[in-house]
């Protein structure tokens, strides 16, 4: 093992690439383009420079992320919710998420005829689409659902370059759903949900004391242990789902309401988690399945490309909440976990809960029109 493979070497490096991503906050060009972009640009810099190694390549430190940490960040971010703001974001956000389910149809549909990839990957083309549209209606939980199903898993060339252009395409559409609603909400004001406006007064420094700290890192790492508990129980329902409605119970609590540093622990974790989603940004696994990963670029570019234009042009044509429009987007390609990023990046925390239970529904329902589409192509 080189020191570059070490966990504790990889650990540091993703801690300092966060510092480093909050530090350029501090100039007028770094704020334009905003702490979570910068720390997935990073990471995906030092991985394909070989500094740290891409989490297609495995490590105990990225395991441990997906594991543990992440859904650590998640339930101390979603401590902040407030019952009352859940039900006003709740109908449009899932709204833009049905739209964006059909957009990634479209898109499918459209890209095939367009592309024709069939030529190049074959036989296995229809189940390919398949993966894509299940992945980009709810996650990777789809994605890998289907490949096996069609055994495209077992043609190990063409699955390496299907997941690597996933995560090459999906990295850069989570920084498009952050920079697009602040550039689109300065050219065409869209007015806010009404439960907007209380997330965005939570900015601010939060002194976070050791009662607070140890607090919330018990109640997250307790929470996730009951939840684990629970999915041995009931493993017919996602384990998101319990750690969700335990989240959203304890945040209705004052003792609860008054910890401080729920945004500042938990926004930390979720940087970390897209410091780890920028390292799969991996050129060099791509150059490696050749001519099939420049197929596979096209159809996917053009697939997602087609999603965004259709969600957000019949958004703005419903005028609808940019933020909302971005958090539903990212509930489709990314899933839960990228949904909940986008929230709270974008500092919208009533749109933490509506993000989870989405993209929770997207988990459920991408595997389904997946194979509808394979079996229809």
């Amino acid at each position: 093992m080189t020191f570059t493979q070490e966990p504790l070497f990889i650990a540091g490096t993703l801690c300092i690439a966060v510092f480093f991503a909050n530090w350029l906050m501090r100039f007028p060009w770094g704020k334009t383009v905003g702490t979570p972009i910068w720390v997935i640009l990073i990471c995906a810099l030092l991985s394909n420079l070989g500094v740290i190694p891409s989490a297609m390549e495995g490590s105990p430190v990225y395991d441990g992320v997906f594991l543990y940490l992440a859904p650590l960040g998640i339930f101390i971010a979603l401590l902040e919710v407030d019952l009352k703001s859940v039900k006003k974001a709740g109908l449009p956000l899932l709204l833009m998420f049905l739209l964006g389910s059909l957009a990634t149809v479209i898109g499918v549909l459209v890209s095939w005829f367009l592309v024709n990839p069939a030529v190049q990957i074959g036989d296995l083309a229809p189940a390919v689409a398949g993966m894509f549209t299940g992945t980009y209606i709810g996650g990777s939980i789809n994605f890998n659902a289907i490949a096996l199903h069609y055994e495209v898993n077992q043609s190990g060339n063409l699955y390496a370059a299907a997941t690597v252009v996933d995560n090459l395409i999906g990295t850069p559409w989570i920084i498009a759903t952050l920079i697009l609603p602040k550039y689109l909400q300065k050219l065409f004001p869209r007015k806010k949900l009404a439960s907007a406006y209380s997330g965005e007064k939570s900015q601010g420094i939060e002194y976070v004391s050791i009662s607070s700290l140890a607090s919330l890192l018990a109640l997250g790492l307790l929470g996730i242990t009951v939840s684990k508990v629970l999915v041995g129980w009931f493993p017919q329902v996602p384990e998101i789902i319990f750690l969700t409605t335990m989240a959203l119970i304890l945040a209705q609590f004052p003792a609860v309401q008054q910890l401080y540093g729920k945004h500042t622990i938990g926004f930390f974790m979720i940087l970390i988690f897209l410091a780890v989603i920028g390292t799969l940004c991996d050129f060099g696994a791509l150059a490696q399945t050749g001519e099939l990963a420049g197929t596979l670029m096209l159809f996917v570019g053009l697939l997602v490309l087609i999603h965004g234009l259709v969600i957000f042009g019949v958004g703005a044509m419903l005028k609808m909440d940019w933020d909302v429009i971005a958090v539903a987007s990212q509930a489709n390609v990314g899933g839960n976990t990228t949904a909940i990023a986008a929230a709270e990046s974008l500092n919208r925390p009533d749109l933490l809960i509506p993000g989870v239970l989405v993209g929770s529904l997207g988990n459920a329902l991408g595997t389904y029109v997946g194979f509808v589409i394979s079996g229809i192509l």
